[in-house]
């Protein structure tokens, strides 16, 4: 694959979105877990939109893997995480539930705040919708000298921020919604579905399973996002 400086150009704005959208997430994991009683990721740092911390303690996750992935596939994905106690998981398993859905949250929101800012510039006559959408080009800017590089930023968190939203809803271990879902349960059935997580020790093989079902899942997920910020388009 021949580096090109408009692909360099584009890596940057790739890889300034996932730190971003990947801190806002374990920021409001940790967030919400201190919120909850568990102050473990506070005091390992966590509880912060300063990415440094979460690098340290994934550098893999938020710096090569994001890296091979764009050059590879022409998109960006990676991980972080932040620690948590669990024991507090086992007394509180409601809280430990709504810290785990805190991290996907986050990501809707700056979903959201993109789409906005989206329809903002379509009322405004800077963007419009393409005719053929890509991954990094969910708007197409009227004006590419003067509004092409934040049609292209607001492409990338909108993406972005979808895909890493709906994966972590997924109920496989280790996802977030695997704990997420026990809000569905009883607190006893809840403890005993975690125990049970937690003793066949998924993994990898967890996110291997959800990564093949997620294929499936996104050719729905896709369409449907761009119809709901393009009401007026037709992307089947």
């Amino acid at each position: 694959m021949q580096v090109t400086p408009e692909m360099l150009a584009l890596a940057v704005i790739w890889y300034i979105v996932f730190l971003f959208s990947t801190t806002c997430h374990e920021g409001s994991h940790a967030l919400a877990a201190k919120l909850g009683g568990d102050l473990t990721a506070f005091h390992g740092g966590q509880v912060t939109l300063n990415p440094i911390p979460h690098m340290q303690r994934e550098p893999f996750g938020t710096v090569l893997v994001p890296m091979l992935t764009f050059f590879l596939m022409g998109w960006m994905i990676g991980w972080a995480s932040v620690p948590y106690d669990p024991d507090w998981q086992r007394r509180y398993p409601r809280r430990a539930a709504w810290m785990a859905m805190a991290g996907p949250a986050a990501n809707f929101a700056l979903m959201i705040l993109a789409a906005i800012a989206i329809r903002i510039g379509v009322a405004l006559g800077h963007f419009r919708a393409p005719e053929t959408i890509t991954f990094t080009r969910i708007t197409e800017a009227t004006n590419p000298e003067i509004f092409g590089f934040l049609a292209t930023l607001l492409s990338v968190m909108f993406l972005l921020n979808l895909v890493l939203g709906t994966f972590n809803l997924l109920p496989v271990p280790p996802l977030d919604g695997h704990t997420g879902i026990t809000l569905l349960m009883s607190e006893r059935r809840a403890l005993r579905f975690l125990d049970w997580s937690r003793e066949q020790a998924f993994g990898f093989l967890g996110i291997l399973i959800a990564w093949l079902a997620y294929g499936r899942l996104f050719r729905y997920v896709f369409p449907l996002a761009l119809n709901l910020l393009y009401p007026e388009a037709n992307y089947g």
